[in-house]
């Protein structure tokens, strides 16, 4: 997984080199709010909010964009009491590498548009936090989570000379539960503050 990430940044790195020529290109620096659930299909979840802080790009014409993206962020749920698999209320905290490429569309002039965006995210898990409660097989196998994950965004933003500010929705695709006993996926709505630096 560490060699992904080493590949992915470098090729970012590159990436942006390059589209710096472009003459709609930007560069910048963006922190949120994650409002997320691991939702499954034993229990009755609950949100947790985190925090999100990166970098993102953007080029295109036309009013069309490209925005990749590389930001660190932090999910995860509660599990009440009524869940089946936990006796008590349960946190998981999740921390990842999150790697969105959005595809969107700007109505307005330059330094005052509004914008639409969806596209695929890569999330790469870098630590999870949980309690250690109880030891059943039940437990191990629901907290047994794979190393990445994939999904769905799909938002829109307001650009406001060099603030940026974007709200969105992330659903899961793909089961992060490694060992497939349960069917488990991240949702999450994002809130974010970007600064264009150029």
């Amino acid at each position: 997984m560490k060699k992904i990430i080493l590949v992915t940044c470098l090729l970012l790195t590159t990436g942006i080199g390059a589209m710096a020529q472009l003459p709609s290109f930007a560069f910048g620096i963006k922190a949120g709010l994650n409002v997320s659930k691991l939702k499954s299909d034993v229990a009755a979840e609950e949100n947790r909010t985190g925090y999100q802080a990166g970098v993102f790009a953007r080029f295109g014409g036309a009013g069309l964009y490209f925005q990749p993206e590389l930001y660190l962020g932090s999910k995860g749920s509660t599990y009440p009491t009524a869940a089946q698999v936990y006796s008590g209320d349960e946190k998981i905290n999740f921390t990842t590498l999150d790697l969105p490429l959005l595809i969107g569309t700007k109505i307005g002039p330059g330094g005052l548009n509004v914008r639409f965006m969806a596209g695929p995210v890569v999330s790469f898990l870098l630590d999870n936090e949980e309690p250690e409660s109880t030891a059943s097989q039940d437990v191990k196998d629901f907290r047994n989570y794979k190393d990445q994950a994939l999904g769905l965004q799909a938002g829109a933003g307001i650009d406001i000379s060099k603030l940026t500010f974007d709200v969105r929705y992330e659903a899961g695709i793909s089961n992060i539960n490694k060992t497939d006993k349960y069917d488990q996926k991240t949702n999450l709505w994002h809130l974010s503050l970007g600064y264009k630096i150029f």
